[in-house]
């Protein structure tokens, strides 16, 4: 029995397999008549890209946070067990750190120099390479206003006449001017007349 159950089930299959051939070649004559890209694999092929992007992003992502973690473990070395550290070990540890970060220091003063240096020596190489073409480099001129030179005068002017006012004024005749002095005696010969 377990014989004709198994061509029995067997049967049933490849019928079912048959049924699902001819449904699909049926499907692909009237779909190859509407042509290739039908809206249903537009679709399809739409959310496929969109998985598959999604995908390799994730990846990248990942593998930028793997590199970025190795690079940080590389440049500051494992985490240090502090905990039960006494004195003398923490007081180790402190030096490390301060060689560590005076060394760093002194390698990115190094290389901070060597770049302003660097673009110093590209700066000269194309004025020269500029000079041998005869061709030079219009230095940017800074933009001035036309009316500067005219406001910081009459400041001034304004602010001599504003001196002028703010003195006092003197009776006493040893500081007089010469005008003032003919100007008085003109005054006084008229009242005595």
């Amino acid at each position: 029995m377990s014989d004709e159950e198994a061509k029995r089930k067997q049967d049933e299959i490849n019928k079912r397999k048959a049924e699902v051939r001819k449904r699909l070649e049926e499907q692909s004559q009237k779909k190859a008549k509407k042509g290739f890209m039908t809206p249903e694999r537009k679709k399809k092929l739409r959310l496929l890209l969109r998985k598959k992007a999604a995908e390799e992003l994730k990846k990248e992502q990942e593998r930028k946070a793997a590199e970025r973690r190795k690079i940080i473990d590389q440049r500051c070395g494992q985490p240090k067990n502090l905990d039960g550290a006494n004195e003398a070990e923490l007081e180790k540890l402190c030096r490390d750190f301060h060689s560590r970060i005076e060394r760093l220091e002194g390698d990115k003063w190094d290389l901070e120099h060597q770049i302003k240096m660097k673009d110093y020596q590209i700066n000269e190489l194309n004025i020269q390479v500029n000079d041998l073409r005869g061709k030079f480099i219009k230095p940017t001129l800074k933009k001035v206003s036309k009316y500067e030179n005219k406001f910081a005068k009459l400041q001034k002017k304004a602010a001599e006449f504003n001196f002028r006012n703010q003195l006092k004024t003197v009776k006493k005749k040893e500081f007089e001017l010469e005008d003032d002095k003919e100007k008085a005696e003109g005054e006084a010969t008229a009242e005595e007349a």
